[in-house]
């Protein structure tokens, strides 16, 4: 790698890290207001550490060349990398500076374990894990029970996978404004669709969390008012604590929770009910939002083939899913629990209800091919290869099926979401979405069976493969592999998923190929 080149990748990175360190201030004031002083004081240690390295990265690289095509992707992937890494530091520096005795105190008064499971971010790998599952919005975790964290963690978690399912880049993008115009375009299609909301990126960028923020509030309200309406009897500070974090995670696809068992901890089928909406909003593509809350365009909602598939998608897969379930008499509520977990998982949010692990093999291979495997909308926070590469796949067969009896010199036109293509631009955008697709399925292939021979017959097939797709499709369902005591390796291989999952590989490959070979 050039000395240009890396001085260029540097400086990016730096901006990352000053965003980064600015947005740990929050968990320190909320550690602070809840009197969890050895956590404020972590995140402020941490604070100061990211902070005093992304200005030196970005002063000490300021006046380097802005990016060129040959740079975002490796900037995206190793901006991220950076992220996750540096984002593991507050677990890291509380666990190891709050006192066992501290901890426990975390531990609520009616439960059934005794220590905290922040112990286990003692564990460095640990701490990179949860950083990686947090900021890619998996929701994957290790602390095996989430209330004996302490609130400021708690807090951070959340807040990790909203700022992280909008982007950071994007965010970068929002506040600094010395990035030049074809430079800015390079790096905002590095992490998002690409589609322009406004004339200028740095404008699309602020209108794109201005509609996610929007958003989030709005399921913010309807989950107080629900909440305060299905269980009266329930604390008002737990409350609006729950229905901030969940808002977030639910808004992100990222699926972290408060309680202890995910959603299912509220105990109420009525509180499963009202969750589903947060996982169906956080599946819709932010441009569509755009269009019909700021445009008023409510035809979208029909017109658009992503919001149309999804909607179908929804209704569909939770008729199936809970009909393979009633079918194998394990599951106590399949018909709760099936549409929950569908829409969990085609959201790739990830909140949880039902023990997957005791899950027959034919409802796990439906969930992961049907829901996992696609995720929601391109534009959206969601992992999976998106539903518009799927409805390109499916409209790209049929063109490659109907052509063959069209005549040698025809030329014909076809119709996708709302334009026409050509030939040459159908087999484009099909080989594209088709490759990607390709290579998402062959990286769970992969994991499978190296998962599969790590742990020796631990657990069985269908449990790796679901684990193995909910890390690459950054949806965050366990089938019981991931906790503190998974193998090192299977844990590392876990992180490389999320990581590809949430750049959609090709980032994270060509980053790869430049650390071997060197730039081009």
């Amino acid at each position: 790698m050039r000395s240009e080149t890396f001085k260029i990748i540097l400086k990016q990175i730096g901006s990352l890290l000053i965003i980064l360190g600015s947005i740990e201030i929050l968990p320190f004031a909320v550690s602070a207001m809840y009197k969890e002083w050895y956590s404020a004081t972590g995140f402020l240690l941490s604070v100061l550490i990211t902070l005093f390295a992304g200005v030196a990265l970005y002063r000490g690289f300021y006046h380097s060349e802005e990016p060129h095509y040959n740079h975002y992707l490796v900037i995206a992937a190793s901006g991220w990398l950076g992220i996750t890494v540096m984002g593991s530091l507050p677990f890291f520096i509380i666990a190891h500076i709050t006192p066992v005795e501290i901890m426990n105190r975390f531990i609520p008064g009616d439960a059934e374990y005794t220590f905290s499971s922040l112990i286990y971010f003692r564990n460095p790998l640990h701490c990179f894990f949860e950083s990686m599952s947090a900021y890619t919005t998996t929701g994957l975790t290790m602390a095996v029970h989430e209330p004996s964290v302490g609130k400021g963690i708690l807090f951070y978690r959340s807040l990790a996978q909203w700022v992280g399912g909008a982007g950071f880049i994007v965010m970068t993008l929002a506040i600094f404004k010395q990035t030049s115009g074809k430079s800015a375009i390079l790096l905002y299609g590095s992490e998002s669709t690409g589609e322009r909301l406004k004339p200028r990126i740095i404008e699309t960028a602020r209108s794109i969390w201005k509609v996610y923020l929007f958003v989030t509030l709005f399921s913010a309200v309807y989950l107080f008012i629900g909440t305060a309406l299905i269980l009266p009897d329930y604390p008002l500070k737990e409350v609006v604590f729950d229905v901030v974090n969940h808002a977030m995670t639910g808004q992100s696809t990222g699926g972290f929770s408060t309680l202890d068992d995910s959603i299912a901890g509220y105990g109420s089928p009525q509180m499963e009910m009202l969750y589903l909406l947060p996982m169906m909003l956080g599946a819709f593509s932010i441009p569509f939002y755009y269009k019909v809350i700021f445009k008023g365009k409510f035809k979208e909602i029909w017109r658009d083939i992503q919001t149309r598939s999804l909607i179908i998608a929804f209704i569909l897969g939770s008729v199936v899913l809970s009909f393979l379930l009633i079918n194998t008499g394990i599951v106590p509520n399949p018909i709760r629990e099936g549409i929950f977990q569908f829409i969990s998982a085609l959201s790739t949010t990830g909140w949880q209800t039902s023990d997957i692990g005791a899950w027959d093999w034919l409802s796990v291979v439906f969930i992961v091919g049907t829901a996992m495997f696609i995720g929601g909308a391109s534009g959206a926070t969601v992992g999976g290869i998106k539903m518009i590469r799927a409805s390109m796949i499916k409209r790209g067969i049929v063109w490659q099926i109907s052509k063959t009896f069209l005549s040698e010199h025809a030329v014909k036109s076809i119709k996708f979401n709302g334009k026409s293509m050509l030939p040459a631009e159908i087999n484009e955008e099909f080989t594209k979405a088709a490759s990607l697709a390709f290579l998402f399925f062959l990286l769970i292939l992969s994991s499978t069976v190296l998962t599969y021979f790590i742990t020796k017959g631990e657990y069985n097939i269908s449990s790796i493969l679901f684990e193995s797709a909910s890390a690459q499709g950054t949806v965050g369902l366990s089938s019981g592999i991931t906790g503190p005591y998974m193998s090192p390796a299977v844990e590392v291989i876990y992180m490389f998923q999320m990581w590809t999952g949430r750049l959609e590989i090709i980032p994270v490959f060509v980053l790869v190929k430049v650390l071997f070979t060197g730039m081009e």
